[in-house]
């Protein structure tokens, strides 16, 4: 049999209906790979192996007895620490936040839950989320699975390196400029950042009003399973009104006649030659499968960062969620958390307006580009892994390939397409509002063409970096 704690959350399905495997079995490999790999990577800030345990017993019971929650009756999935999960602190990656356990789920990890998922652990995050790369005051640098030199990506990169070393399938993660993109980038998984609102946040965690819920997976069918439970359509408890949605129908239905712009890189943005030519031939795989791909400057991005729209938003954001807080809390922020919050406390109130102006007219005219597009073809980030730790002056601002996507509510995927230099670099496919299937169809279509992906170097065995680097 093949390793279980590398099973994607469908393999895992059918076993379990099968009567081939168990709930109990599979969360066991689970905390097998955390104790094994989270010391060299730090990707889990929390975990309840008791619970989670207990959970998987409930799950196996009800296999046995041919009675199923919901799509997910037994799948690990871990869940970022920006979002509640009932039993665990949200801890936000702060030194700032307390460690009161919650009293209940947000509301897509409770779609989650009563579908059967096993919550056990909670995945490290920059602090509030606010950067590309995972480094917290609370949690420390998380590292990558590939090359624990260098950074997973951000601020969901505890997500995907569990996903990438087999801590579960599946994990729920956000997006407010890129942050469950550039990670999966970066890891070698696979990220989707739903249409806005597509998958609920609820109160706490609609603060910056970019960020949006979203699965990280191993693959792209495993990333539609969890969209279609986390969206909430298939929540029981949810009104008989909402249709269902299973978003892994017609994905397998190809990209044939599809319109595709492909576009290598966004105006201002220099791309690295061996990022460039793996998602160059991404383009050409899209084409080769029927798709008719059209390289283009996409000019409704010609002055974004020029513009600032995502810069001034997000410091803005960041200081009213600091002017909450104490002189002594203020004092404990990440250096990089404080420069957001002073630079948010300068910014007029013509500037914020014309930021959120500037806002909707990008997405005016998106919608008019993707009249005459179904998808748009990127690279997710024009670099490779960082460094930790740290972070460069010029990348503390929006990620320039990602947070457009942010601004304009878009759906949007990455799928690892190469490895240059060694580590893992992702092609992004988006598409118009509400075009979620219709991105993941691309997606799949993209990666089935692809062929498997290596999995990530700590799993081959090469343990000689992790040995050399100190946590």
């Amino acid at each position: 049999m093949n390793d279980i704690s590398m099973m994607s959350a469908e393999t895992l399905l059918v076993e379990y209906r099968r009567h081939a495997l168990s709930p109990r079995e599979c969360m066991e490999a689970v905390l097998e790979r955390i104790q094994q790999f989270d010391p060299l990577v730090n990707c889990m800030c929390s975990f309840h192996a008791d619970m989670a345990l207990q959970a998987a017993r409930e799950s196996e019971q009800r296999w046995m007895r041919g009675e199923p929650l919901g799509l997910l009756d037994g799948v690990p999935v871990s869940v970022k620490d920006l979002i509640d999960v009932q039993g665990f602190p949200t801890r936000y990656g702060s030194l700032t936040s307390p460690d009161t356990l919650q009293r209940s789920d947000a509301p897509a990890v409770s779609h989650l839950r009563r579908a059967g998922a096993l919550l056990f652990g909670k995945t490290t995050t920059s602090e509030y989320g606010n950067k590309i790369v995972t480094d917290s005051p609370l949690t420390g640098i998380t590292r990558n699975p590939w090359d624990r030199r260098v950074t997973p990506g951000g601020s969901s990169g505890g997500s995907s390196v569990a996903v990438a070393l087999g801590m579960g399938p599946l994990s729920l993660a956000t997006d407010g400029g890129g942050s469950i993109r550039v990670p999966a980038c970066w890891s070698g998984v696979v990220g989707f950042k739903p249409t806005l609102d597509l998958v609920p946040t609820g109160v706490a965690g609609s603060w910056t009003r970019l960020s949006t819920l979203g699965p990280i997976a191993r693959n792209v069918r495993d990333a539609a399973l969890m969209l279609s439970v986390a969206s909430g359509a298939h929540d029981p408890l949810r009104s008989e009104s909402v249709r269902p949605v299973d978003y892994r129908i017609g994905l397998e239905d190809g990209v044939a006649g599809l319109r595709v712009a492909y576009c290598p890189g966004i105006a201002g943005v220099t791309v690295d030659p061996m990022v460039a030519a793996s998602v160059a031939q991404a383009a050409d795989v899209f084409e080769a499968l029927g798709a008719h791909v059209e390289q283009v400057d996409v000019k409704p991005l010609a002055n974004y960062l020029d513009s600032r729209m995502h810069a001034i938003q997000w410091s803005v954001f960041f200081a009213q969620r600091a002017c909450a807080m104490s002189e002594a809390q203020r004092a404990q922020l990440d250096s990089d958390v404080q420069v957001l919050v002073e630079s948010g406390l300068q910014v007029t109130a013509p500037e914020l307006a014309g930021a959120l102006r500037a806002r909707h007219l990008l997405g005016v005219e998106m919608a008019a580009f993707f009249e005459r597009y179904d998808l748009l073809v990127t690279p997710v980030f024009h670099c490779g892994p960082l460094p930790v730790p740290g972070l460069p002056k010029t990348l503390l601002t929006a990620p320039q390939q990602t947070s457009w996507c942010n601004q304009t509510g878009l759906p949007a995927a990455s799928v690892p397409c190469g490895l240059p230099g060694g580590l893992p670099t992702g092609v992004q496919i988006v598409g118009r509002l509400h075009a979620d299937a219709l991105v993941l169809r691309a997606a799949r279509a993209y990666e089935s063409a692809r062929g498997a992906f290596p999995t990530a170097r700590l799993l081959q065995g090469e343990h000689a970096v992790a040995t050399e680097v100190t946590s």
